[in-house]
């Protein structure tokens, strides 16, 4: 991951979702952190794969929002947003600019300033004109900065076992309790990996 320097953490896999091989792309996929990851921007995330290929991956932290309001920094998009309306962390890198992932309406086959992660999810310019693009769209949520890594520098990590990695539900980038997120994605995959949900922040306490 790009924080400064290159951080790994081995830990063992745990549970179904793992191990997936090295080439094969994990766009909208989600990159859930081991307890053992201390790196303090990645800490207990879940990062949510918005582009990997060979030269590197980008993806946005999707379970830390901060208490800047949207529509005071990006007026007209505050409309669109799922709850809560605030601007989010979405990495270490690039937190001067904005990226904004958004769910176009069902039917929506794409439009002008919408770049297609999965299914109905996306990216979208927002230099566009939010009352115009907002009638395609069902939500949005808005990242300052990104996590991002080099070329191999995903797959090392994934195979040192910093990460664990899951298909992402379309609800999960835009979850109204987004703080709860790392556990409700451990939880969910059931057997071994639901119980490192329960790890303490500590892991040395367990």
């Amino acid at each position: 991951m790009t924080s400064g320097e290159p951080h790994t953490t081995r830990h063992d896999n745990a549970g179904k979702g793992t191990g997936r091989h090295a080439v094969e792309s994990l766009t909208g996929h989600l990159l859930v952190a081991m307890p053992s990851l201390r790196d303090p921007n990645f800490e207990r995330t879940v990062v949510f794969v918005l582009a990997h290929e060979a030269d590197g991956a980008l993806g946005v932290v999707l379970n830390r929002p901060t208490e800047a309001l949207v529509g005071d920094i990006l007026p007209g998009w505050e409309s669109l947003l799922r709850e809560p309306g605030v601007l989010f962390e979405g990495g270490p890198v690039g937190t001067d600019s904005a990226i904004c992932v958004a769910r176009a309406r069902a039917g929506v086959a794409g439009f002008v300033g919408f770049s297609r992660v999965m299914g109905q999810i996306g990216t979208v310019d927002l230099s566009r004109d939010p009352a115009r693009v907002g009638q395609r769209l069902e939500c949005v949520r808005v990242y300052h900065g990104y996590a991002g890594w080099g070329a191999g520098q995903l797959e090392q990590e994934i195979e040192e076992n910093a990460w664990l990695v899951f298909e992402a539900l379309p609800s999960d980038p835009f979850r109204t309790q987004p703080e709860e997120l790392w556990p409700l994605v451990l939880r969910r995959q059931g057997g071994m990996t639901a119980a490192v949900a329960n790890f303490p922040p500590d892991v040395s306490l367990n």
